[in-house]
């Protein structure tokens, strides 16, 4: 009914772009930081400015992945060295702590303005999945996890959350290991073998891959089908509720 091999006992939800509207909304974020660190550093350095692309660079090198490790990814990609600096480190700072905490700002800025939505297809297969007796997590690099879900109104459905949060206190490696993932199996006592990851983001596809999940589901919501599948996705669809239609 699920669409899910025999055996699978829980399922892995990752949030932004899998069950909330909230991922143009990070990379609308990561964009507005960036291009404002990378034109003012152009305009210091005398080098050229090449804005931050919000489809290309957000897949490649932020999507899925924990806040701080993104920043990172990105500024290597560009041939760009920060100090790391502190958890507090103001917003204006030039340090990978400062630039993450100021794409994190604007995020909230415009959650506390415009609210969260979800992908209701998506709603109403977590819903199956639990009236099928399926164990269900979500496991998002997002901090603010516990405050979307709350805000979407769908916080009680799952009855395990690993986050940005929960990754920071064991220091659980980001996504595309497979360490998160591995957690939330654990926390609904389950092993990879007997979970199914669900995910958007190609570096959370590797991921649930690297893990040995029994199933990997790319949800495509920016046209990149083909790349899910070569990441390690076992299937792609549109929406979750596709897989309730399949024989």
């Amino acid at each position: 009914m699920l669409g899910l091999p025999d055996g699978v006992r829980g399922c892995l939800f990752d949030m932004d772009g899998v069950l909330t509207r909230t991922a143009i909304v990070h990379a609308a974020a990561w964009k507005q930081m960036f291009d404002e660190f990378l034109r003012e550093r152009a305009e210091r350095t005398g080098e050229p400015f090449v804005a931050f692309d919000p489809v290309a660079d957000y897949d490649r090198y932020v999507d899925g992945k924990k806040r701080l490790d993104g920043t990172r990814d990105f500024l290597a990609a560009r041939g760009i060295s920060l100090p790391e600096g502190t958890p507090g480190d103001p917003p204006d700072a030039r340090t990978v702590h400062g630039l993450s905490d100021r794409k994190n700002a604007l995020v909230q800025k415009v959650l506390d303005e415009q609210g969260v939505d979800v992908f209701e297809g998506s709603v109403r297969y977590v819903r199956a999945a639990l009236d099928a007796g399926m164990r269900c997590a979500v496991v998002s690099s997002s901090a603010n996890t516990e405050r979307i879900l709350a805000a979407a109104g769908i916080a009680d459905l799952f009855e395990a959350r690993i986050d940005g949060m929960v990754a920071q206190r064991p220091n659980l490696a980001g996504k595309p290991a497979p360490d998160m993932y591995i957690a939330g199996a654990e926390a609904l006592g389950l092993k990879p073998a007997e979970a199914a990851v669900f995910e958007d983001a190609l570096a959370g596809v590797e991921a649930g891959r690297a893990g040995s999940f029994a199933f990997v589901v790319g949800v495509d919501r920016a046209g990149q089908a083909d790349e899910l599948r070569e990441h390690g996705a076992d299937i792609v669809v549109a929406d979750l509720d596709e897989l309730l239609e399949r024989p």
